[in-house]
Formats: C-alpha cells, sequence, structure tokens
C-alpha cells in the first residue's frame, strides 16, 4: 500500500503479529500492502499497523478513505482502481482482527513531548463525567466554563469540575453534529457577568418518537450564571426560520470577540453548498454583532437591503475555529474542507472564501465537487491541509509560560489527533509544528491565563494542560 496507508505515528513493537489461515482480506494485504507494511503487518517500509497508533485517523471510516483514495503526501498511492469498496472492508477486518489478536492498544497520553523550542510537560486537568466536551473559556484566573454537546455547561473551579453542570441552560438539538457547542464571556465579563452560547436550535416541539428530524440552526445567546444557573437569558441572534435545515451537520458556531467587543459567530453551510454563496441564507457565513445582538453600523453589507445585514464574509463551508490575534486584532478562523482541503483563513470585512465554487478538496465517495481552486473575486486560504486533518478549535498563544511562541496559533485537528503550533508573520504561515499527537480526537483548545495550553480531547472526553518543562531544547 505504498510508504503509509494505515500506517502509525510511533513504531511501537507489538511483537511478531501471529499469522492466521487465509481470509479474502489477508490474501488481499499480502498482495498489495505487505512490501511496505510488513507480512505480518509489524512494519517495514511504513510504519507498523499492529501497535494501536494511528497516524492518519484510527476510525475504520478514515482508514477505508486512506486505502481507497490515497495519501500522495507521504506516498500512499491510492487503490480506488484496483480494489472494490467490499475487498477494502475486507482487508480493514483483517487487519483490525489482528491488532485485535496482537493486544494492540491505544497507548497512554504522554507525560511529555519534546518540540522544537521546550520540552512540555503533559498533565490530565479534568477527567470523568464528561460527554463529548466541545468548547473550554477560562472565566478568570481560577475559573473555567466548558461545553458538552448533548447539552450540558460545566463549571471548573480551581482545576476541579463541578459535579452538576449549570441548571436552566437552553433546551438544544443533539442529534448528528449539533448541541451545545461554544462558550465566551464578554470582554467586561468583571462589570457585567455575561456568558454567552452558541447551540443548534430546533423549530417546534419533538413528538417524542423516532429521530428528532426538526429543522435548525445555530443561535446565539446570552445569560448569567447565578448560584449556579442560567439567568437573564437573551437570543442575540436567531436566523429567519424559513433557512433552518433539517441536515445533522455543518452547524460552525464558534464565537469570538475582538478588540472593540464586537462579537463574530460562525455558520456553517448546514449542508446546502449553494447556501454559502447566497447572501440572503445565514449558513455558510461568519457573522458581526455587537455584543447585545445589533448590527454594527460598518458591517460591509449592512446598506443592502437584499442581504442579512449580520454577514461579515461568505463563502465558508464547515468554520469550526475562529480567534482574534492578540497583537493585530486581525480575524482568523479555521474551517473543514471535504475530503481535503481544510483551511485557515484570515478574514476582512466582505470577503468571499469561494465554496463551493472553489475547493482543494473532493467529495467523500470521491468525486469531484468542483474544478476550480481559484477564481477572481474569491480569497484564496492563507494555508490548507491536503489531506485533511479535520481541523477543529484553535486560540493564539499570549502569557509567559512559552515566551517563544508567543502570537503563535494553535490549532487542533479531530481526524488526525493532533494539535499544531503555526507561525504566523504578516499574514503567512512560515512554519507549522505538530507538537501532540495520537492522544484522542482533539475537539479545542485554549491559552489559559497562566499562559499555558489547555487542550479538550473526546475519546478519552478529558481535559490536558501542557506546561513548559523549564528547558529551552535549542538557541
Amino acid at each position: 500500500m505504498g510508504v503509509v496507508a494505515l500506517g502509525c505515528f510511533s513504531g511501537a513493537a507489538m511483537g511478531q503479529v501471529p499469522e492466521l489461515v487465509d481470509s479474502p482480506g489477508r490474501t488481499i494485504y499480502l498482495r498489495h500492502c505487505a512490501s511496505c507494511h510488513g507480512r505480518n503487518l509489524t512494519g517495514g517500509n511504513a510504519q507498523s499497523m499492529a501497535d494501536g497508533v494511528w497516524q492518519f485517523g484510527a476510525s475504520r471510516n478514515l482508514m477505508f478513505r486512506n486505502i481507497k483514495f490515497g495519501i500522495s503526501s507521504v506516498g500512499m498511492p491510492d487503490y480506488q482502481d484496483a480494489l472494490s469498496n467490499r475487498e477494502i472492508n475486507q482487508v480493514i477486518d483483517y487487519i483490525l482482527d489482528e491488532g485485535k489478536q496482537a493486544g494492540a492498544t491505544r497507548p497512554p497520553i504522554p507525560e511529555s513531548l519534546q518540540t522544537r523550542d521546550y520540552d512540555v510537560i503533559v498533565e490530565t486537568w479534568i477527567d470523568g463525567d464528561l460527554s463529548i466536551p466541545w468548547a473550554l473559556t477560562f472565566v478568570d484566573d481560577d475559573s473555567a466554563l466548558l461545553t458538552e454537546r448533548p447539552g450540558r455547561l460545566r463549571l471548573i473551579t480551581d482545576g476541579r469540575l463541578h459535579p452538576e453542570p449549570i441548571r436552566d441552560t437552553p433546551e438544544v438539538l443533539h442529534a448528528g453534529q449539533g448541541g451545545l457547542m461554544d462558550v465566551a464571556v464578554d470582554p467586561n465579563y468583571e462589570e457585567n457577568g455575561w456568558v454567552y452560547l452558541s447551540y443548534s436550535h430546533a423549530l417546534g416541539e419533538h413528538d417524542g418518537e423516532g429521530r428528532d428530524n426538526r429543522p435548525a440552526m445555530t443561535r446565539i445567546v446570552r445569560g448569567r450564571i447565578k448560584d449556579h444557573r442560567w439567568v437573564d437569558h437573551e437570543v442575540l441572534y436567531e436566523a429567519p426560520h424559513n433557512t433552518y435545515r433539517s441536515s445533522r451537520h455543518h452547524y460552525g458556531s464558534r464565537i469570538a470577540f475582538d478588540h472593540d467587543g464586537y462579537l463574530y459567530f460562525t455558520i456553517g453551510d448546514r449542508g446546502a453548498r449553494p447556501d454559502a454563496q447566497q447572501l440572503d441564507r445565514p449558513n455558510g457565513k461568519v457573522h458581526r454583532i455587537t455584543s447585545d445582538g445589533s448590527i454594527p453600523t460598518d458591517n460591509p453589507f449592512r446598506s443592502d437591503p437584499r442581504v442579512l445585514p449580520s454577514i461579515w464574509s461568505y463563502g465558508h463551508r464547515n468554520p469550526q475555529g475562529l480567534a482574534t490575534h492578540p497583537s493585530t486584532g486581525e480575524i482568523w478562523s479555521t474551517e473543514h474542507g471535504p475530503m481535503g482541503g481544510d483551511e485557515l483563513n484570515l478574514l476582512p470585512p466582505g470577503a468571499n472564501y469561494g465554496w463551493p465554487t472553489i475547493s482543494y478538496g473532493i467529495n467523500y465517495n470521491g468525486r469531484e465537487i468542483t474544478d476550480k481552486q481559484v477564481q477572481e473575486g474569491m480569497l484564496q486560504p492563507v494555508l490548507y491541509w491536503t489531506p485533511s486533518i479535520a481541523v477543529c478549535g484553535m486560540d493564539f498563544m499570549r502569557g509567559d509560560e512559552f515566551p517563544r511562541w508567543r502570537d503563535h496559533l494553535f490549532v487542533t485537528g479531530l481526524g488526525y489527533e493532533e494539535v499544531r503550533r503555526l507561525n504566523i508573520m504578516d499574514g503567512r504561515v512560515i512554519y507549522q509544528e505538530v507538537i501532540l499527537k495520537g492522544a484522542g480526537r482533539v475537539r479545542d483548545i485554549a491559552c489559559g491565563p497562566d499562559g499555558r495550553i489547555y487542550v479538550v480531547l473526546n475519546s478519552p472526553d478529558v481535559v490536558l494542560v501542557l506546561r513548559n518543562g523549564g528547558r529551552v531544547l535549542r538557541q
């Protein structure tokens, strides 16, 4: 299967995998894969596939994509013409069965990391009683708020998770990719106490039977927390109800404040690709409002009655990362592409990032979405990842814990289970480094008031903290 198919990030030896009787999957593996990954899956020219560590995603879905469509960046060829879908699944069955018999398990979360600049100590900060943690934000030096996608808002004080969720938070539609997503605190929180949430809001009531097919869309609200209860609830943004959709994916839903106190939030295309180019539709956009929900007078489309006045930029697929540069005040986003073409974008007012007219990715079934990667009037991403890392949350480094990394951007990868550090200068990425890999699906990242890096994982559902080990590796 070329240099790397389903290959591992590291080659922890598992010993010899016992050979089984021939099976269709093993026969195919020996014919196409063994020359690189070893006759018994223990590695050779490419990594072992029997040590429980996967470089390009551990899910069956990602394994299938890697075999069918290849990974050209590491020399892994595609097999879409050589193997049928059934044969690919037989190979995956064989690999998984062999790994199970060999006792392959996910390695533990590392206790330390060696990066280009620092030794980094990794500690588990929050563990237990979490269900799909989605976003983390700090309230002050001693407390933080954490959302869980099924609909729970949790308070963390002095590194301890409160045993009970905040009461009376809004009802969310937890279906597919929807639920309670981002949380942010007002820039003047000490004076006003406002907390902001984004979530999937459904119309009508579910009858309690079968799948919940109610139409839904991202909604932005604010409230205060008093006596461990959500109070003073206000709806800041609710899309026109005729734009709500019954699809269960691509909600976007990140929130960020700029240096002037304006609130930005993202809505994915909701599975309706053409809507990303329609300025009378909220989906596939980044929006900008004031902290009380009114429309800023200098929004780029405010004066056009045909356009939703909250729109700041458009042509987005599913932006699930949003952050403000600490020094320049620029608004940056990360965006899930299809299969290939995850993007890092800088968001000037009125920008059109082109989805779905232009893209660096293809559809999940291998079919072409568009034959264009460039078109006049549409901006190019600052950086794109092909294959996709399933880029998600992001934050800029602040504080004194890692002085060499100040203002560097940290982005997360769900599929590739990684955290990347991006050094940005003058709107360009000049260097990127993977600093954490294989600990779990990385959903969000936050720089704490102490300057340490807090990493929200799914599978396992934990929050890690990365701190400076005290030694610079390179001068």
